[in-house]
């Protein structure tokens, strides 16, 4: 395996870079190809923003958790899903600046996101409780992970089952199911020549780009850790938290920008039930020893920061009001400024990381 510490700061750096500019490139394009699947197969944009964009689009919290964790950097893998959770909540509240007149929680007609959101409240809620009472490991992996992934599994099912056509109403008359689904027929028509196979294999091979940046991504941010001395729990949380959520960043503003706002959330909150999934992955990989055992305060504060960027765009969901600030509802601004005052709580909590920061 190459050493990455041994190639300096700068290389590293480079590297990384390198690698983030692969992984947006290839997000960018995912979400044309997703929403041609959705066109082409008929299934909803929610379900596909959950399988497809949350799956793929996860392909970098999957190869950073797997690297670092069999690699014996289990810590890194912790906080590089659990930074990148709250980070993609907040990717929202940018994409909320792009509608600019409305709040983008008022203009979602699909209910099927709260439930997404609902899951993930209930799942980050084991994390926290793994993290609190200790883990015990059973069968390579704690309890507390066997049970989040029971959890996962059977949230998948009922979203799987969840149908469309509930009475749920958007603040605005031009934003309904019929009208995304206009929206989407007439931003897939660019593929229209495709066949479902091509499609199926340009996603692949937009996978497997992400698949080898994420890798780098995460060999390069641990050695720029070293390197910087920040230690592994802030740079896991921070740095490659946001480089591997650029996927993300870009498919969630590609599908704003196309009017698809249901894809747009569900990819957020679609990618986050997987990554919370792979700690369960982590734990596996991860030695004798339950992985949540090695988590303290650090990790339980970044814990509570995506509890509660969730929750508020959970409340602005039920509330529906069409009130902004900053060209952004008021529940995007208030989700900016929780992660960004978190952010400096988890800067000064570093040093206290139970993963060895």
């Amino acid at each position: 395996m190459l050493d990455f510490a041994g190639l300096g700061l700068w290389l590293n750096l480079a590297i990384f870079v390198g690698a983030a500019v692969a992984v947006w490139m290839a997000g960018v394009r995912i979400t044309g190809y997703a929403n041609a699947i959705s066109e082409k197969t008929g299934v909803g944009q929610a379900f596909i923003g959950v399988v497809l964009l949350g799956g793929v689009t996860s392909l970098p919290e999957v190869t950073v958790g797997v690297t670092s964790s069999l690699s014996g950097d289990a810590s890194l893998a912790v906080n590089s899903i659990l930074g990148g959770i709250a980070m993609q909540v907040a990717i929202l509240a940018f994409a909320d600046m792009l509608i600019g007149r409305k709040a983008l929680t008022s203009v979602i007609p699909d209910p099927v996101v709260m439930l997404q959101g609902g899951f993930k409240i209930l799942l980050l809620s084991i994390v926290a409780a793994s993290i609190v009472v200790g883990d015990v490991p059973v069968l390579f992996s704690g309890v507390w992970m066997w049970l989040l992934a029971a959890v996962t599994v059977f949230g998948m099912w009922v979203l799987s089952r969840t149908q469309r056509d509930r009475p749920w109403i958007a603040n605005d008359e031009e934003v309904t199911p019929e009208k995304e689904e206009e929206r989407a027929r007439k931003a897939a028509e660019s593929s229209k020549k495709k066949s479902l196979r091509d499609i199926g294999w340009a996603t692949a091979a937009c996978g497997a780009v992400i698949i080898v940046a994420g890798y780098l991504l995460s060999r390069s941010g641990d050695a720029i850790a070293g390197a910087t001395g920040l230690g592994q729990s802030f740079i896991g949380a921070v740095l490659v938290a946001i480089a591997t959520s650029l996927p993300e960043v870009s498919t969630v503003f590609s599908a704003t920008r196309a009017g698809l706002y249901t894809m747009a959330m569900s990819d957020i909150f679609g990618t986050n039930l997987i990554d919370i999934f792979l700690l369960f992955i982590v734990d596996l990989t991860g030695g004798a020893d339950a992985v949540m055992n090695g988590a303290g305060r650090f990790e339980a504060f970044a814990v509570l920061i995506a509890i509660t960027v969730t929750a508020i765009f959970f409340i602005g969901l039920v509330e529906r009001r069409d009130r902004t600030i900053l060209k952004m509802g008021y529940d995007s601004f208030a989700v900016l400024c929780v992660y960004l005052s978190g952010l400096v709580v988890l800067y000064f909590l570093r040093d206290v990381s139970g993963g060895g920061g």
